[in-house]
């Protein structure tokens, strides 16, 4: 089997590389880049990514490697609004209800070791010329020092970022807008600071933003540059200093890497053509509200991977692979909009949207903080736990509250919980209570792992249905959602989509 062709190695192509070796797929992943990032730049981890790792089973490991961040703080002109644990607002959701400080230089340099330990290197210094479906395969031209050389591959994903080469040879356009705002970042010791809180502070001139980047006691500062920097051409840090330390109360000491860029809000027109795909950056860029970007970009590589694996061990109809679009360009859409808008929010310099930052907003946040339920949800987006791909007709069936698209919900058991079993990486049947004989004798002759749970009261909050059956995707997410007696749906299910469940060989 020829290898997949990733191009690019930040955490999206890694992903992918890695979700596909570890499905025993051939993968060869290229950058043009000498090396991974030697700055800690994308740094937030959010639940739903860490559920990923802990399939492929270095979740833990990772957060071990990273800082938690527990709580979050706000501060409005010079006094602080409210606090709360997002440990609280994420409980009984997901394995790790926190956010969590991970620098990209350190998050690279761990997947690269996981990809060795595959036998899986990145080629660094070799970029793409040229790419092009050629009857059942993509033809690559690369481009080495010494020259170019042709490869062949079944499927091709891009994963070069926003100006990625594979989009360009594709035509696809990337709509979208970009910003005049001036955005900075910056690694800095702040002597006296706690190391765990997430702080947010705004006032009529601005907002500011300070959470811990490693833990060595780094903390990542984030803003808006002030009016009289933005005209500037070269801004430094000692341009924005007065600013973000007006705005957080703080003194900041030895600044370790300091960074200004534009804002850019863009989602590729598609994800596909043929057997080519995108994703990552080079499929969507967002504003940094919610810290959402890698995320979406390791999520667009779990899904597409799981799938391409499927599709080459003929346990699946090629047609799954368009799924992939169909579940990913309308979350991407909607998380632009979603993150435009707040964006628009947080950097408009009018006199009304000063007002509602300063006098409306610390009213809201501290009624907010108030509810459980508000708080909860907030969790559930951000956190991206709450994505669901019920509109994709791949996925169907509901059962309690649950449909087909869901993640499938969190739940504890004495002595271990349900998405243990996720590990598989495989299909997998879950039924929490008593499987029907129908649904015993249809997963017996689909050679399909079927998983019984107790039913119990985490799993009655989480919306599942006692006794129904339901169909477990590689990806932790429902594909099928059977009430007890309807287990007929799953062998016509299955007939639809040329599926083979049983667990793969790896």
């Amino acid at each position: 089997m020829e290898p997949v062709l990733v191009v690019g190695a930040g955490p999206t192509g890694l992903v992918t590389a890695l979700s596909l070796a570890r499905r025993g797929i051939p993968v060869r992943i290229v950058d043009r880049k000498d090396g991974p990032a030697r700055e800690s730049r994308a740094m937030g981890l959010h639940a739903r990514s860490l559920e990923y790792y802990r399939q492929f089973g270095f979740g833990d490991a990772v957060v071990e490697r990273g800082v938690v961040a527990d709580s979050i703080a706000f501060r409005s002109g010079n006094r602080d609004i409210t606090r709360f644990s997002l440990a609280d607002m994420g409980a009984g959701l997901s394995p790790y209800p926190f956010l969590l400080a991970f620098p990209q230089d350190e998050h690279e340099r761990f997947l690269l070791d996981r990809l060795r330990e595959l036998g899986v290197a990145v080629e660094w210094e070799v970029s793409l010329d040229d790419v092009a479906e050629v009857g059942d395969q993509v033809e690559a031209v690369l481009r080495w020092r010494d020259g170019t050389h042709r490869s062949t591959h079944p499927y091709v994903v891009g994963c070069d970022g926003a100006h990625s080469r594979v989009r360009e040879v594709l035509g696809i356009g990337f709509p979208g807008d970009d910003s005049d705002q001036l955005f900075y970042v910056a690694d800095a010791i702040v002597p006296g600071s706690d190391h765990g809180p997430i702080y947010f502070a705004f006032q009529e001139a601005g907002l500011a933003l300070m959470m811990p980047v490693r833990s060595t006691g780094t903390q990542r500062l984030m803003g808006f540059a002030p009016l009289e920097a933005r005209s500037k051409t070269d801004v430094g840090f000692e341009d924005v200093r007065g600013h973000v330390e007006s705005l957080l109360g703080i003194d900041v000491g030895d600044v370790n890497w300091f960074s200004t860029y534009r804002v850019h809000h863009r989602v590729a027109e598609s994800f596909q053509r043929g057997r080519i795909f995108i994703a990552g950056d080079a499929g969507h860029i967002h504003s940094p509200a919610g810290g959402q970007g890698m995320n979406t970009g390791i999520g667009d590589a779990v899904n597409l991977s799981w799938k391409i694996a499927e599709v080459l061990h003929r346990r699946a109809d090629p047609v799954l692979l368009d799924t992939y679009q169909a579940e990913r360009l309308p979350f991407a859409r909607s998380l632009i909009a979603t993150t435009d808008r707040v964006f628009k929010f947080l950097v408009d310099d009018g006199r009304l949207a000063q007002l509602v930052r300063v006098h409306i907003a610390p009213h809201v946040i501290s009624t907010v903080a108030r509810f459980t339920a508000s708080r909860r949800q907030i969790f559930r987006t951000v956190s991206q736990t709450r994505l669901s791909y019920r509109t994709c007709h791949f996925n169907q069936g509901r059962a309690g509250g649950i449909r087909g698209g869901d993640r499938l919900p969190w739940v504890t058991f004495p002595g271990g919980d349900n998405f243990a079993a996720l590990q598989s990486l495989s299909w997998q049947l879950h039924v929490y209570g008593e499987p029907g004989a129908g649904v015993v004798k249809a997963a017996d002759d689909l050679a399909l792992d079927l998983w019984r749970f107790d039913f119990g009261e985490c799993a009655e909050s989480a919306g599942l249905q006692r006794d129904a059956a339901y169909l477990v995707r590689p990806d932790g997410y429902v594909a099928l959602a059977m009430a007890p007696g309807h287990t007929t749906e799953l062998t016509s299910y299955v007939q639809r989509w040329a599926l083979q469940l049983s667990p793969f060989a790896r």
